[in-house]
């Protein structure tokens, strides 16, 4: 392919994905297809000679669509949002077409350079604190997901661990030291917090949280007493603002209290909810934050960056060099004293150029531009409050989920089997799409306001469509 080529298959391309927008809504929100579909449509061997490009667009809509599950279209209100953007689509391309791995600054000192700017502007417009800025012994990076994320942070507080104690025994090893070492989590973070401590080879305990999902430093503070009691060694905590079934938050003060008087090393992992920081009327949900050592959340979620894009702050960057620096000859460079190697900050090698989608995203709809988006959709999550609420069969359980655009949901009074009756159909209606949880022993619907195309009138679409499939499945009973 040259220059040319690239122009026209690129039309082609864009001219796809803007159709694909434009016909979203239309188009069934879950796929209607069976595991092995595609098998049946491709060739079971790649082709011997080359196919023209036009070609490949074509086939498109006749194999790939159908599997597709469409994230963004206003009728699907499950999980949590994915965001997209056009200047944040037109970044990817850029990225993909500069093609620059990025892992230190003298393989591209852009990559490197913007991508400590735009973390540090992220950081101002959230009122994060000053140590997790670049300028300082902090700073942050783009990680792929949360999940690599907690990763991450579990690995350096291993490090850290490790070199304090065999400070004082000589002769310890990782291997004796990984039998005593203990995790922390509350009963509502989010499973890659179990894989993380599955990976490292920690064991995990999962603190207890209260009626409304929050872990408390009380708590706490008595299972650490308890393991400490038991000769293990408490190190890490994961503290989650905004959890997955029911958006709770963690009480950070306490907890935190609690960390930094035992020396443990609190990660914070607000996937969701972080997004919403940028509004100066949420910021208050980050209070605790100072106690933190690190801190995630995914501007791919809320924020209208593209996946992956998962920005995290360290508040000293030394503890993760020290637990990743791997620095063979062929990687070292003359700037290694006066510039961030993120190859250090992360578990793999190559990076791409992820801070070009902060950065188109940024200028093209200013904070401004995006405080308003993540208000729009709480907005509309109130409204779908008002709509359940006038509704004597059902209830809204968990509400401060609520005021970050989750709304969990249920059958007034009735069954955890009810409400399995009523979910699945629901999605075998295919009009909407939703996910459920199971809390507290309750077995609750979640509605999660997800596409950046999402309106009034489609909220109220989606409770017709509730109200008529429930009524159905009420009056079967």
């Amino acid at each position: 392919m040259d220059a040319d080529a690239l122009i026209s298959c690129g039309a082609m391309t864009l001219q796809f994905v803007a159709e694909y927008w434009r016909s979203i809504e239309k188009r069934p929100v879950v796929a209607n297809v069976q595991p092995g579909y595609l098998r049946e449509l491709l060739p079971i061997e790649a082709p011997e000679k080359a196919e023209s490009f036009s070609s490949i667009i074509n086939d498109l809509e006749s194999t790939i669509m159908p599997g597709v599950t469409h994230w963004h279209s206003p009728n699907f209100y499950a999980y949590f949002p994915t965001a997209v953007s056009y200047p944040a689509i037109c970044a990817d391309i850029l990225s993909g077409g500069i093609a620059c791995i990025g892992f230190s600054w003298i393989a591209s000192p852009a990559c490197t350079e913007l991508e400590a700017i735009v973390m540090d502007w992220l950081a101002k417009a959230m009122g994060l604190p000053e140590f997790f800025l670049s300028t300082g012994n902090g700073g942050g990076i783009i990680q792929g997901t949360a999940s690599e994320a907690t990763i991450v942070a579990l690995l350096a507080a291993r490090s850290r661990i490790f070199n304090e104690k065999k400070a004082k025994d000589p002769t310890l090893t990782l291997g004796r030291l990984l039998d005593q070492l203990v995790v922390y989590c509350s009963d509502q973070a989010h499973s890659s917090v179990d894989k993380a401590a599955l990976i490292v080879g920690c064991r995990l305990r999962k603190i207890v949280s209260d009626s409304d999902c929050v872990m408390h430093g009380e708590q706490v503070e008595a299972a650490i007493a308890e393991d400490r009691a038991q000769g293990l060694i408490p190190f890490f905590l994961v503290g989650t603002l905004g959890t997955t079934p029911t958006c709770a938050f963690d009480d950070l003060v306490t907890v935190g209290r609690v960390c930094e008087k035992e020396h443990i090393w609190m990660h914070i992992d607000a996937a969701y909810a972080g997004n919403a920081f940028i509004c100066p009327e949420y910021q208050h949900l980050l209070n605790g934050i100072e106690y933190a050592e690190s801190f995630d959340f995914n501007p791919h979620k809320w924020m209208l960056v593209n996946f992956d894009c998962s920005a995290m702050y360290l508040k000293d960057r030394t503890h993760f060099i020290d637990a990743f620096n791997v620095d063979p000859l062929y990687l070292k460079h003359s700037f290694q004293s006066s510039a961030p190697d993120y190859r250090h900050w992360q578990i793999p090698l190559g990076r791409r150029f992820r801070s070009l989608k902060l950065w188109f995203v940024f200028r093209a709809f200013g904070l401004d531009g995006l405080r308003s988006y993540i208000r729009k959709h709480i907005q509309l999550g109130e409204y779908f409050t008002k709509l359940i609420n006038k509704d004597e069969r059902f209830e809204v359980v968990f509400p401060a989920a609520t005021q970050l655009g989750l709304i969990c949901f249920r059958l007034k009074n009735s069954p955890n089997e009810l409400n399995e009756r009523l979910l699945k159909a629901l999605n075998d209606d295919k009009r909407i799409y939703l996910v459920p949880s199971m809390v507290k022993q309750k077995f609750i619907l979640r509605f999660a306001i997800c596409s950046w195309l999402t309106e009034e009138k489609h909220i109220e679409f989606a409770w017709n469509v509730i109200d008529q499939v429930a009524t159905k499945l009420l009056l079967s009973k």
